[in-house]
């Protein structure tokens, strides 16, 4: 799987893009990425904190391994060879191994061109195919980002149950969405 090209095309604005699978030399762009998009305060959890290529590191060895037993999928978008987007379903163990917990992210500057909606729908049909003990997938969502909760809504995802306040977003306390969707009964 690693480096495998799932998807080749272009955006709303003719900006054009690949989605592959991660490999090892990737590791570099992947840490650069998320410092970016950390810094920025987006919708992640990662809120300013700068990571270290040695973390990145390890993250990344211990995804290409869970990729290989079946209990991850990652996809990574890059656009004239540069990372532009991440995505990932990662299996959770012991009594809910049977959930995958999803994640996304687009760069700034591309978001708002269906590169997000086409890798939702991508890393989606990867964990259908991919991750055998999958039945459901959950994720959680900033309550003061409406354009994802709607995204994710028109991808089949149901709220199951909020925490009032239980996000630390730029200073100020939102709620914390909880949303699944049922992929296998």
């Amino acid at each position: 799987m690693e480096g495998k090209v799932i998807f080749e095309g272009k955006s709303k604005n003719g900006t054009p893009y690949i989605v592959r699978y991660p490999t090892i030399s990737d590791v570099q762009k992947m840490c650069d990425y998320v410092n970016v998009i950390s810094q920025e305060r987006t919708f992640l959890t990662f809120q300013g904190e700068i990571i270290g290529l040695e973390y990145e590191t390890a993250y990344l060895t211990r995804q290409l391994e869970r990729i290989n037993k079946n209990q991850t999928v990652q996809l990574l978008v890059f656009s004239n060879d540069n990372l532009i987007g991440i995505s990932s379903v990662d299996m959770k163990d012991r009594t809910s191994s049977h959930e995958g917990v999803l994640g996304i992210s687009i760069a700034n500057g591309y978001r708002e061109e269906g590169i997000g909606t086409k890798l939702m729908e991508l890393i989606i049909d990867e964990a259908k195919e991919n991750l055998p003990a999958l039945r459901i997938i959950t994720l959680g969502v900033f309550g003061d980002n409406p354009k994802a909760y709607e995204m994710y809504k028109k991808f089949g995802f149901i709220e199951s149950g909020r925490i009032p306040k239980g996000i630390l977003h730029k200073g100020e306390y939102v709620d914390h969405i909880h949303m699944h969707k049922t992929i296998k009964e």
